[in-house]
């Protein structure tokens, strides 16, 4: 498989999985855990259990927080390229899980906003014929915006292929803005909501507004399945059915099963299974990466 480096968040999650709705100002009883998480981690987590090996680039503080997060990467075969930040800690966010498995987030992204393009290695981008995914958090973040641009300038000078995932609808404030940021970008992993923030339309066929930046659109239906987007054609593939115990990183863990199998030669239709399989794997686990 060719070579590919994540750069994105990097971090820890407390799961809260709470029974009934909640309560301002109350108490709702809940089912706390601890995990890894951020989303350039999971996506480069769930490549390395696709069969990939991924190089994760991003930042962490000088805390036990950072030093458990590469000792938990490291074990699930990412290799960490991480900056310390010395002031800031470690990303950490509180996910709230209800009794349908859907997630809300309370995010601290801690050192990983002050990424920075002295960050990113270039020798992880040496030799022809890898391929670079970016977090979209890193864009939609104006302290780490020019590490985002310098990083996919960095990819497309080497002649890597590269891919965004947007992340977070809420944080799209200006679509024709993050749409300037991600030009010449092969693949674009939006779900339903982002592309309804770019271009107006939850409907997969409104992606084609999209191809005059992008190469290829492929946008995530949550139970309505996946499709691929481009000049040509729009593929479509049905979700599995499975429970959802907690929604948390199943975007991450898609973009990582698709990554993978198209990197590996996987025909369009291929690809999309690939990250259907990888997606509805996540949302059958509590936490964001797969078990160790």
């Amino acid at each position: 498989m060719r070579p590919v480096v994540v750069v994105g968040d990097a971090g820890l999650d407390v799961v809260a999985r709470h029974s009934g709705p909640i309560a301002h100002g109350g108490d709702v009883r809940a089912k706390v855990t601890i995990e890894p998480g951020g989303a350039g981690a999971n996506t480069a987590v769930w490549l390395a259990a696709c069969g990939a090996s991924p190089v994760l680039v991003a930042r962490v503080g000088a805390d036990s927080a950072g030093r458990q997060v590469h000792a938990e990467l490291t074990s699930a075969g990412v290799q960490c390229a991480f900056a310390v930040d010395p002031d800031l800690a470690t990303c950490c966010v509180v996910v709230l899980v209800d009794d349908d498995g859907q997630r809300s987030m309370l995010p601290d992204r801690g050192a990983n906003a002050r990424f920075s393009p002295a960050d990113l290695d270039p020798g992880l981008l040496a030799g022809t014929g890898g391929h670079l995914h970016l977090s979209g958090y890193v864009l939609l973040d104006a302290t780490s915006r020019p590490a985002g641009l310098a990083v996919l300038r960095a990819a497309h000078e080497a002649g890597w292929t590269t891919s965004v995932d947007p992340q977070a609808a809420v944080l799209i404030h200006s679509a024709e803005a993050f749409l300037e940021d991600v030009r010449g970008v092969d693949f674009l992993l939006p779900n339903a909501d982002e592309l309804l923030a770019l271009t107006g339309s939850s409907e997969p066929a409104s992606a084609k507004s999209l191809l005059s930046h992008v190469g290829v659109v492929v946008v995530t239906s949550g139970p309505d399945g996946a499709t691929w987007v481009d000049e040509d054609e729009l593929i479509s593939v049905p979700a599995e059915v499975t429970e959802c115990v907690d929604s948390t990183g199943a975007g991450d863990a898609f973009d990582a099963g698709f990554l993978a199998a198209w990197l590996d030669g996987a025909s369009k239709r291929d690809a999309l299974l690939g990250g259907v399989r990888a997606g509805s794997r996540a949302v059958g686990v509590v936490g964001a990466q797969p078990p160790r």
